[in-house]
C-alpha cells in the first residue's frame, strides 16, 4: 500500500459507516412518529438519502480536484457566503422563529453551513500568506473583524451553534499555524465574554443556560429536552432496548431526529452503541490529524486541521449537550443527525481531506528529473541520494588505497 493510502482508506470507511448509520437512525427516529400521525414513515429517510447522495458526489469530485486550486477561490467563497448569510435574513423561510434556510425549489439550503467551509479555506489561505498573528492586535485585523461580521449575521438568524462551531474551527487552525497560546487564551476569553453577553440579552438563550445548571428544577419547561434526553440515555442500559424499539422518540423528546439523535441512539443501542459512535469520531479525528501532519504544503496542513476540527468539534459539543455537560446550542451530530446542508458540507469537507491525504504534489516533488533517461521520467530522490552516498564512499576508499600505494613506493 502506497504512502498515505491507509489514512485515506480508513477515512472513507469511517465516513461511509457514519452516513449509513445516520440513515438508519434517522429512519428509526422518524418512522414511528410519522406512522402514529398517519404520515409517510419514509419521508425523512428519503430526504436524508437524497442529500447524502449529493454529498457523496461532492466528496468524490473534491477528492479528485487538487485542493490547491481552492486558494484562488478563497476570497470569492467568503464574499459569496457573506452575501448569502445576509440575504437569508430577508429572503429566508422562518421556522420556529429563526431564519436560517433559503429554498431553491425542492432543495432547502442553509447558508451558514457554506460559511463554515468558506471560512476554513480563507483562513488557511490567509495564514499561509503571512506570519500567524502573534498578538491580539494582529489577530483583530482582518481575521477577527471578518469572523466577527459572520458571527453577528449568524446571531441575527439566530444561530449561536454555528457561530460556536466556526470559532472552534478557527481556533484549531490558528494553533496549527503557530499562533502563541497566550494569544489564543486571550482571544478565547474575549469570545467567551461576548458569547455570554449575547446569551444573556436573549431570553431563550438565558433560559437554556439556567436550565443547563439545573434542568430538573423546571423539568416540564426549559429543562424538558435535557431531562428527556437523560431519561432516554439511562433507560438504554448496556445494550439498549433494541433498534426501532425506543419510546422516547414518540413525541416525548423534541427534535429527536436532529440535535438530540444521540439520545435515541443511547436508548435503542445502549452504552455499547453509544461508545461505538464516539469511537468512530475519535478514529476520524486521529486519521484526519495524521493526514494534516503528513501534508508538506502549509496551506493543505492548515486546511486539513481546520476541517477535522470542524467535524469533531461539532460532534463533541453535540454529545456534551445531550449528556447534560453543556448548554443546548442546536449543533447537529455530523453525518448522523437529520439535516441536508450539514451533511452535504461535511461530505464535501471529507473529499478535500482525501485529496490532501493523497498529496500528489508532494509525491511529484519527491522525484528529481533524470536527464540521462530517454523516457524523461523522474528518478526517486531517495534512491538517487543512496547511490550518491555509495559513490562517495567508493571514491574515498580508492583515494585511501592510492595514498597507501604512494607511501609504500616512497619507502
Amino acid at each position: 500500500m502506497k504512502r498515505g493510502q491507509l489514512e485515506t482508506h480508513v477515512l472513507i470507511l469511517i465516513t461511509l459507516a457514519l452516513v449509513a448509520f445516520g440513515l438508519v437512525m434517522v429512519y428509526s427516529a422518524t418512522s414511528a412518529p410519522a406512522a402514529i400521525s398517519n404520515a409517510d414513515p419514509n419521508t425523512y429517510l428519503e430526504r436524508q438519502g437524497f442529500y447524502a447522495l449529493i454529498g457523496l458526489v461532492l466528496m468524490l469530485v473534491f477528492s479528485r480536484i487538487d485542493y490547491r486550486k481552492l486558494r484562488r477561490l478563497a476570497p470569492l467563497l467568503v464574499l459569496a457566503s457573506l452575501t448569502l448569510c445576509a440575504a437569508v435574513l430577508v429572503l429566508g423561510s422562518a421556522v420556529n422563529g429563526a431564519r436560517r434556510w433559503i429554498s431553491f425549489g425542492p432543495i432547502v439550503f442553509q447558508p451558514s453551513e457554506l460559511a463554515k467551509l468558506a471560512l476554513a479555506v480563507w483562513a488557511a489561505w490567509f495564514l499561509t500568506r503571512r506570519r500567524p498573528p502573534q498578538s491580539l492586535r494582529e489577530l483583530a485585523r482582518p481575521f477577527g473583524l471578518l469572523v466577527g461580521l459572520f458571527c453577528v449575521l449568524l446571531l441575527a438568524e439566530p444561530d449561536l451553534g454555528t457561530a460556536i462551531a466556526i470559532v472552534l474551527m478557527l481556533a484549531g487552525m490558528l494553533a496549527v499555524a503557530g499562533t502563541p497560546v497566550r494569544t489564543l487564551l486571550g482571544s478565547g476569553a474575549i469570545v467567551t465574554v461576548l458569547g455570554l453577553a449575547a446569551a444573556w440579552f436573549e431570553p431563550y438563550r438565558r433560559a437554556r443556560i439556567f436550565s443547563f445548571l439545573n434542568p430538573w428544577q423546571d423539568s416540564q419547561g426549559t429543562g424538558y429536552q435535557t431531562v428527556q434526553a437523560m431519561i432516554g440515555l439511562g433507560s438504554g442500559g448496556i445494550f439498549g432496548v433494541g433498534l426501532g424499539h425506543g419510546v422516547l422518540k414518540n413525541f416525548y423528546l423534541p427534535e429527536a431526529h436532529t440535535d438530540m439523535i444521540f439520545a435515541v441512539i443511547g436508548e435503542e443501542l445502549g452504552l455499547v452503541g453509544s461508545m461505538g459512535l464516539i469511537g468512530a469520531y475519535a478514529a476520524f479525528a486521529y486519521v484526519g490529524l495524521r493526514i494534516a501532519l503528513r501534508c508538506r504544503d502549509p496551506f493543505g496542513k492548515t486546511l486539513a486541521a481546520g476541517l477535522v476540527t470542524l467535524v469533531c468539534a461539532q460532534a463533541a459539543v453535540n454529545l456534551a449537550a445531550v449528556l447534560g455537560l453543556a448548554p443546548l446550542t442546536g449543533i447537529p451530530l455530523p453525518f448522523v443527525s437529520y439535516g441536508g446542508s450539514n451533511l452535504v458540507v461535511a461530505l464535501a469537507s471529507v473529499g478535500i481531506l482525501l485529496n490532501i491525504g493523497v498529496d500528489r504534489g508532494a509525491e511529484r516533488a519527491a522525484g528529481v528529473p533524470d536527464r540521462g533517461r530517454g523516457d524523461r521520467r523522474p528518478r526517486s530522490a531517495v534512491a538517487g541520494g543512496r547511490r550518491g552516498v555509495a559513490r562517495t564512499e567508493r571514491e574515498g576508499e580508492l583515494r585511501r588505497v592510492a595514498g597507501s600505494c604512494r607511501g609504500a613506493a616512497r619507502a
